[in-house]
């Protein structure tokens, strides 16, 4: 118990001191620690940008608008921006399936960590030699879609909250019971 405790305290210094948004605790830690509204929004268009190129250099886009963008290592650039965005897009969903690992509480992070590590490992593996078909295109538009929906999901979340913190106040500081009796409200 000292311990969680601890660690509740340090969590929450540390994210103050990085203006951290944080959401509900569950089985000892913060499933939202580090995430942040502006940081998942930042993420996405980063990461939708960088999918364009991904598209157009993707085999399945090119047969399907038969086009053929060819030029001498357009496989490894398309492997370097699919990096990008599996490090830098996929980050927030690494990070929080280590917490769920590190928490033995799996959910959604890990289910998402493993489907794009699964895309981009293969996929590397491909583009170094494997006998088989990439999934860049499918890796970044996967992180894409994840990241908008964080993104959509916290700015609900906030500003619910911010509208049950303006209802809060319309609460009166005292009441008066029908005998006379003065009730006084607490703060939590």
């Amino acid at each position: 118990m000292e311990h969680n405790h601890h660690y509740h305290q340090q969590m929450n210094q540390a994210s103050r001191a990085a203006g951290i948004e944080h959401g509900q605790e569950q089985n000892g830690y913060d499933k939202h620690a580090g995430h942040s509204l502006e940081n998942f929004k930042r993420k996405f268009y980063i990461s939708l940008i960088l999918t364009v190129p991904v598209l157009l250099l993707s085999p399945f886009i090119q047969g399907l608008l038969n086009i053929s963008i060819k030029f001498s290592g357009d496989s490894l650039v398309l492997f370097l921006i699919s990096s990008f965005i599996f490090f830098y897009g996929g980050s927030p969903f690494l990070a929080g399936a280590v917490n769920e690992i590190k928490y033995k509480d799996l959910g959604m992070m890990t289910l998402i960590s493993l489907a794009i590590s699964v895309a981009y490992f293969y996929s590397s593996a491909v583009t170094f030699g494997l006998r088989g078909e990439v999934f860049f295109l499918e890796l970044a538009t996967l992180i894409d879609i994840m990241l908008l929906g964080h993104w959509l999901e916290m700015k609900s979340i906030s500003g619910a909250s911010r509208a049950l913190e303006k209802l809060s106040r319309l609460i009166p500081d005292k009441a008066h019971l029908k005998n006379g009796e003065e009730i006084v409200r607490i703060e939590p």
